[in-house]
């Protein structure tokens, strides 16, 4: 059993009067994590699917009265893809306002659906968090070191899911299904996706471009849209935890890029799934790309889980001057180079180091990447 970083932060928060919603995409192991953390309390708690029709009907438009039988002697009530119930963020509120001894816990695949439902009704009144693909982290603390860095290669190729570390020598077979199914599942059935052959072609076109800025009107150009409509898609996909947006450092130095974008996938399987190139590093053009993607991802799941408030940035000139990743904390920055190669070298551009409060430059290679992501 592999144990998430979360248990322990949301096991805190219990019986705080405030509901509880957990965020992440299909299949990283939202379900789970909850249900382990259940089984090993002593308190009785009640599982609610709401992909279940009885069980929308139950909690949608219902009463405190009808709550309190619901929930019967149970302390805990986990409703499990809470995005599908109607009005869910009213029952939510219910439950914290009027049934106070009993803890709710809901998770949820869809930012764009759940979020929307229960920011309104539950101001004030949740702890919200985002469970990501299994880290770097969690998997040494279930192995060891040794074993998780012989395995960097292969996380660059098959990513962290659950059932992909899992099921080992189907991973190729899986990725495939796991991509199909949650990248559309969800989009698909919005009103907003009414061309998903735009949503594949554009998924593809970004999978190429990881690392790189992207440009919205070439992307429009090249899928053949709208601009309009493929800001509107990758806004999309980021709320359905597939990819996020890196900007631009932009303070007013002299012939910055203003308003640039870089594009990552949570996953280097997915991406690699997107674009169906599950070969070997050694023989693709695209390694120092992954590598790229696969630090600042666990970077970021780093940071998250250890509550470490950072803002991220990309910094480049029109010159063509630039820097991986920028971390702004305290008004200082500090300045990463991400390198494959193990003789790759990096200088850090005076127009950055002369204008900013430089805390610290480095360059991540696997030969130091625990230093950085540990």
């Amino acid at each position: 059993m592999i144990t998430r970083a979360l248990e322990t932060v949301i096991l805190k928060r219990m019986f705080q009067g405030m509901a509880i919603l957990v965020f992440g995409s299909r299949q990283s192991g939202k379900s789970t994590m909850i249900e382990n953390m259940l089984k090993a309390q002593p308190k009785k708690w009640l599982y609610l699917n709401g992909d279940e029709a009885d069980v929308r009907e139950m909690l949608t438009n219902t009463t405190s009265t009808r709550l309190r039988n619901i929930t019967g002697e149970n302390t805990i009530v986990f409703i499990d893809e809470a995005q599908r119930i109607p009005n869910i963020g009213l029952t939510l509120k219910l439950f914290t306002d009027q049934i106070k001894n009993v803890q709710v816990i809901a998770t949820g695949s869809s930012a764009f659906e759940l979020s929307g439902k229960v920011n309104e009704p539950l101001t004030g009144r949740k702890y919200e968090f985002m469970l990501y693909p299994l880290s770097i982290g969690e998997m040494v603390k279930h192995h060891g070191l040794l074993q998780e860095t012989r395995m960097i290669e292969h996380r660059l190729i098959y990513g962290y899911y659950p059932g992909i570390i899992t099921k080992e020598g189907h991973e190729n077979e899986l990725l495939k299904l796991l991509a199909d199914s949650y990248l559309y599942k969800d989009l698909l059935m919005l009103e907003q996706i009414k061309k998903p052959i735009l949503l594949e072609k554009l998924l593809s076109a970004l999978a190429m471009q990881v690392g790189s800025e992207v440009n919205y009107n070439e992307l429009a150009q090249h899928i053949g849209a709208d601009k309009q409509t493929v800001e509107k898609y990758i806004d999309l996909l980021e709320k359905a935890f597939v990819l996020f947006r890196l900007p631009a450092l932009n303070r007013n130095v002299r012939n910055e890029i203003k308003k640039g974008k870089k594009i990552y996938f949570y996953d280097c399987g997915i991406r690699n799934a997107v674009i169906n190139n599950f070969s070997r590093l050694e023989s693709r053009m695209d390694a120092g790309q992954l590598w790229e993607n696969y630090v600042i991802s666990e970077r970021m799941k780093f940071l998250k889980y250890n509550n470490i408030d950072t803002k991220l940035y990309f910094w480049r000139t029109t010159q063509q001057q630039e820097i991986d990743l920028i971390e702004e904390r305290e008004g200082k920055m500090y300045a990463t180079e991400f390198k494959w190669g193990k003789t790759a070298k990096a200088r850090f551009p005076s127009t950055f180091t002369d204008n900013y409060e430089v805390a610290g430059t480095q360059i991540i290679s696997p030969e130091n990447v625990e230093d950085f992501i540990l």
